[in-house]
């Protein structure tokens, strides 16, 4: 089957005529007799809209109860049941209620085309996630439903429904999209001249880029060689920063306007591994990049502008989107900063700098930038410094005459050098200046001035400073890179421990939650998930939240309680009790947090496939019923319905024998007919659970005489060997009969001619066993279990066996009245048939 075509109405606002052209357009249809059906179309209370309406076959909407209220959804079931050949679907980025099948209804329309239907849908531009913060920053108004452009750029058919704005604002004003009491305050509002312009131009420079995509579509087809030498191909660079989403929609617009160009995202780390951009950012922009159908790169290069267009040559961009400096003024002074050392070495790629809010802000110095050093050792290396140098000084002046100048400077040179291996960089910058104004007063001439005489004496001063300073500096960076080392390998130990933790089968959200609490030192920890749609003050109300899981004390009941809190999406929020979790334990919490998220998305898949689970083995034993008793209904149906229209015919005169026969034909059949319908709602009650058994003592002297009594004319075949002294056993003796009638009856079928079936009792500590045994072929052992399928004989080409329910439903009531039921060889060929049935409580006492 293949799939159907979508064609999308685009609108730049409200009430240009989007819902009006799709219903146009289908009425034509109509007209050429096209099948058309209207799955969901919302009027919005619009007279001329709904007339549009009338006459056309509209689905009846799924309704869906949500917090108490209700709401109708498009039913896709009933689309795909109903099967026409076009199907008209309103608002393609809609928001589906909670408990629907998809999140969106642009999943439920691909569903529909993956049917084989057409669909004929509409969006407005405003709802395009790559435009979605530029419509925001025009009309000021926030939209919340957003469809990926790369649903619409793949829709066969783009049709822009276009009008003027001032055409627009005069239909608002006749009360044509809006009720009147709304017309004043959206024309003043959302329906101001400009936004429209605006929301105008967006609209018609996105469908450009979609007609150029076709445009190429085109020649690709047919062999043309293009104008265009290469394809525009437009890289974003992300650092990580709050920035990227600003960026990356940059970035969508541009390759959107550039003849449908590739977008490539990108971001550069360090080759030592230790530093990077915020793993929550760059994981949600790249999920942004991909909803807009680019693609995420991660890249290793010390050289950041050169690691850049690197890649950017290596994948023949044109084009490269770069965000502002975050670097301060200051900062810029010293270092020309990657935007311009990018566009400086870029030749024939072009580079658009982006501005956005946190340009200029500065970059954010992180936490373990600040404490390269603990606290204690910064404390002892100023006490070195402030101290150490005065004392120092002391003990060398009584050893002046004795020693050299340059002598001097290396004991302070090795104060110094001390200093910084303690303290880190400032104390021992401190301890340089001040060790070289020491030495300046007390040991270089003229002494007790700060004036130096010697030139040379002067440049020993100053490499003395010098390269205290470049150890020091050197000293710093290298603790500071060992607590980072260290702090790596501890985020890397605990994300170990957390990927084995998943390995290992241990991912439900409990276990994790303890693992991040142990791992962290919380108190408590709680997944949480918001109940209804977001609200302003939601975070400090515990009625808007409920508790899916928890570990440690007392479970945190809201964001607001919490001491840390990890936002995983928009309903799910993971809230820590126990202290403040530093900036550096945040990225790895955050992980835990997302694999807390996976883990509960898998155990929700695991229940709803666990309850879905009884639905299709039903409905296979449905299908399987209506394959398999087509002619086991038919052969019984037929054999009777020929008796009795043989009797009551007029033509033929039948004598005493043939009308007994006819009779007897009749009757078999019918009880035939009442045997396999007895079998079948048994085997649907045992299916569902609700067969019905009473369990009593039983005598099988009483029993088995009655089952040989049912098999009608088979009975001759049939041999009973039941001795009387065997104890009664406990069961319901109408199912016990039923289950004898069946296996003595398939043992028949299968037995030679001349050959009679054996049904024998015997008594075996607290169980009696009953053998129904035959001479006929036997079956394999490999294939002992295989005969209790229900209608496991479906797939033979031989129709005239049985339904196959006869064993299936025989073990079933062996089981449901506490017995057992299995196949045994039977010695020199055949197959017996063993039925365990547990003896009663007075039999055993006697």
């Amino acid at each position: 089957m293949s799939r159907g075509r979508l064609r999308v109405y685009l609108g730049a606002a409200p009430g240009v005529g989007k819902t009006y052209a799709m219903l146009s357009e289908a009425r034509r249809a109509c007209e050429r007799d096209k099948d058309v059906v209207v799955g969901l179309v919302e009027t919005h209370g619009r007279a001329r809209t709904a007339g549009l309406l009338d006459g056309m076959e509209v689905i009846p909407r799924k309704r869906l109860v949500y917090r108490g209220a209700t709401f109708t959804e498009l039913d896709v079931d009933a689309v795909i049941a109903r099967a026409p050949r076009i199907a008209l679907i309103d608002e393609l980025a809609h928001t589906n209620v909670p408990g629907s099948r998809n999140a969106k209804r642009w999943q439920d329309i691909d569903e529909i085309l993956d049917a084989g239907i057409d669909v004929i849908s509409t969006v407005n531009v405003q709802h395009l996630e790559s435009v979605n913060d530029v419509v925001e920053q025009i009309t000021g108004i926030p939209q919340r439903e957003t469809v990926p452009d790369e649903v619409v750029r793949r829709a066969d058919q783009v049709e822009v429904v276009d009008m003027a704005p001032e055409a627009l604002r005069r239909r608002l004003a006749h009360g044509n999209v809006y009720a009147p009491e709304k017309v004043d305050a959206a024309l003043s509002n959302y329906f101001r001249v400009g936004n429209l312009t605006a929301l105008r131009e967006l609209a018609l420079l996105w469908v450009a880029g979609k007609v150029d995509e076709q445009l190429d579509r085109y020649r690709a087809d047919h062999g043309i060689q293009g104008t265009w030498e290469a394809r525009e191909r437009v890289v974003v660079a992300l650092t990580g920063g709050p920035e990227g989403d600003t960026l990356v929609r940059r970035a969508a617009r541009i390759a959107a306007r550039s003849k449908g160009a590739d977008l490539l995202a990108v971001h550069v780390t360090h080759a030592d591994g230790l530093s990077g951009g915020d793993p929550a950012n760059l994981a949600h922009q790249r999920a942004l990049v991909e909803s807009m159908g680019g693609t995420y790169h991660q890249v290793v290069g010390d050289d950041i502008p050169r690691a850049l267009l690197d890649f950017a040559r290596g994948v023949n961009a044109t084009q490269l989107v770069l965000g502002a400096s975050r670097r301060g003024r200051f900062a810029q002074i010293f270092s020309r900063g990657v935007g311009v050392e990018t566009t400086a070495l870029s030749g024939s790629i072009d580079v658009h700098m982006i501005t956005h809010e946190e340009a200029k802000r500065g970059r954010r110095r992180s936490q373990h930038s600040r404490a390269a050093l603990t606290r204690k050792r910064r404390s002892i290396g100023w006490a070195m410094a402030l101290l150490g140098m005065p004392a120092l000084t002391a003990g060398l002046i009584p050893f002046r005459d004795d020693l050299s100048l340059p002598s001097e400077i290396l004991f302070f040179l090795l104060m110094t050098v001390g200093v910084a291996l303690v303290g880190g960089m400032w104390p021992a910058i401190t301890a340089a200046v001040g060790g070289s104004l020491l030495l300046n007063w007390f040991f270089t001439p003229p002494v007790g001035t700060l004036t130096i005489s010697d030139p040379e004496n002067l440049f020993a001063l100053i490499v003395f400073v010098v390269v205290a300073a470049a150890v020091s500096t050197i000293v710093d960076i290298a603790a500071r890179r060992t607590r980072e080392a260290a702090s790596a390998g501890a985020d890397a130990e605990v994300l170990s421990t957390l990927a084995g933790h998943v390995l290992r089968g241990e991912a439900a959200v409990p276990s994790l939650l303890a693992r991040m609490r142990e791992t962290f030192g919380l108190t408590s920890v709680t997944l949480l998930e918001r109940i209804g749609p977001p609200g302003p003050d939601d975070q400090s109300q515990p009625e808007s939240w409920r508790i899916l899981a928890t570990a440690g004390g007392a479970p945190c009941t809201c964001p607001g309680k919490a001491d840390t809190d990890v936002i995983v999406d928009d309903d799910l929020v993971l809230a820590a009790c126990g202290r403040l979790v530093d900036a550096e334990d945040r990225r790895v919490l955050e992980a835990f947090a997302a694999e807390a998220a996976v883990a509960l998305r898998q155990e929700r898949l695991r229940e709803e496939a666990s309850r879905a689970k009884p639905l299709a083995e039903a409905d296979a034993m449905r299908t399987a019923l209506l394959a398999a008793v087509s002619h086991d209904l038919r052969t019984p149906l037929a054999s009777a319905k020929a008796a009795v229209e043989s009797l009551r015919s007029t033509e033929i005169t039948w004598s005493e024998e043939d009308r007994a026969e006819l009779l007897a034909t009749a009757d078999e059949s019918l009880a035939r007919l009442d045997r396999l319908v007895a079998n079948l709602l048994d085997m649907s009650r045992l299916q569902a659970g609700v067969l019905g058994v009473s369990l009593e003592p039983v005598a099988l002297e009483d029993v088995v005489p009655r089952a040989i009594d049912d098999l009608g004319p088979l009975r001759e075949r049939v041999e009973g060997d039941i001795s009387v002294e065997l104890p009664e056993i406990v069961g319901d003796p109408a199912l016990l009969e039923r289950v004898l009638v069946n296996l003595m009856t398939n043992a028949v079928r299968y037995s030679p001619a001349g050959e009679k079936v054996l049904i024998t009792a015997s008594w075996y500590g607290d169980q009696v066993e009953i053998r129904v045994i035959d001479r006929g072929p036997g079956i394999p052992p490999a294939d002992h279990e295989r005969i209790f399928l229900p209608f496991q004989r479906r797939g033979d080409r031989d129709n005239h066996s049985g339904v196959g329910l006869g064993l299936a439903l025989s073990r079933g009531l062996a089981e449901a009245m506490g017995g057992t039921l299995v196949p045994e060889e039977t010695p020199g060929g055949g197959l017996t048939m063993i039925l365990s049935m547990p003896i009663s409580s007075r039999a055993a006492v006697r």
